[in-house]
């Protein structure tokens, strides 16, 4: 547990490390660090949490979506935080806005949809932006 706060502390030095050395590289992105992360790491978790929010605030859908699998996890430091994440959504049995006890649908009303969602995040100061996204139904 004492880790986690040290590992926010190390991440949010590096971005501004990066950032005060913007004007030096002329806008040029610079990688500091790509790697696979799991869902349960503070940050990924949260931006999970915030794509499926956006999800269902976008969707024309009566039911919510909810992530079931998530397929991969990408944390990807360069001038800022980006999350890249590859997840299977269905739809719930609950109604916006509902959020409680939300299981899949099952038969005719069971759907379900693989995304890529690129995101930037700030997540000390709960910002995201979603700078990609693609979903596909089955």
């Amino acid at each position: 547990m004492m880790a986690e706060p040290w590992q926010a502390l190390q991440l949010l030095l590096a971005i501004l490390l990066t950032l005060m050395a913007l004007p030096y590289q002329a806008r040029k992105k610079t990688f500091l660090s790509v790697r696979e992360v799991t869902a349960v790491e503070n940050h990924a978790k949260d931006s999970l949490q915030w794509i499926t929010d956006q999800y269902n605030k976008e969707s024309d859908d009566k039911y919510r979506f909810r992530i079931f699998r998530v397929l991969k996890v990408q944390r990807q430091i360069t001038d800022h935080l980006e999350y890249h994440l590859n997840v299977e959504m269905q739809r719930t049995t609950c109604q916006k806005p509902e959020t409680t006890n939300c299981v899949p649908q099952e038969g005719e009303l069971h759907k379900q949809v693989n995304c890529f969602f690129s995101v930037f995040a700030v997540p000390w100061f709960e910002q995201y932006k979603i700078l990609n996204k693609s979903c596909s139904s089955d």
